[in-house]
């Protein structure tokens, strides 16, 4: 009983090693390529459009895009909610003692009204950017906008008319 193995499976306390697991030939064993590689396949797929990141403030209420001279110590132009506030800080943070990151002496309340905090810092948020690509005027740079279902259809049905 002690020269039977348990498990009969190729591999299976085998001393030679001769072969890999899977019943292929060994790491070492396989043909590698010789010479350079082949070039990069120029017809495969294309590279993303790499969008950029703008930075910017906005309303913490509206999320609109505030500019960079706004007075802090105004409102939002577009819903007139006030800006030095505790909710349009970078410290802002609600599961934090005084829901700030910094250590302030008592807390401030309510937290979407202005206020004088000394500690205060616009928050600032990275997006990306979501301009249209300039690939879809190089599909048709000389036909319009359609300006209505008329317009539209019939651009279509140009597409489609066989020459002369």
């Amino acid at each position: 009983m002690e020269g039977d193995r348990k498990y009969r499976q190729r591999g299976y306390m085998d001393s030679g090693r001769e072969y890999s697991g899977n019943g292929g030939p060994r790491r070492d064993e396989r043909p590698r390529p010789q010479g350079p590689r082949p070039p990069i396949d120029v017809t495969g797929p294309r590279l993303p459009r790499m969008v950029q990141a703008i930075t910017a403030a906005r309303c913490y209420n509206c999320a609109t895009a505030l500019p960079s001279d706004v007075d802090w110590r105004g409102n939002c132009p577009k819903c007139g909610v006030a800006l030095h506030c505790c909710k349009q800080c970078a410290h802002f943070e609600p599961s934090t003692r005084f829901q700030c990151l910094k250590p302030v002496p008592a807390r401030i309340s309510p937290k979407d009204a202005s206020n004088e905090c000394e500690l205060f810092k616009p928050r600032v948020t990275v997006a990306r950017d979501a301009a249209p690509a300039n690939g879809s005027a190089a599909i048709a740079p000389s036909v319009p906008a359609p300006k209505s279902a008329t317009d539209a259809r019939a651009i279509f049905d140009s597409l489609f008319k066989k020459p002369n």
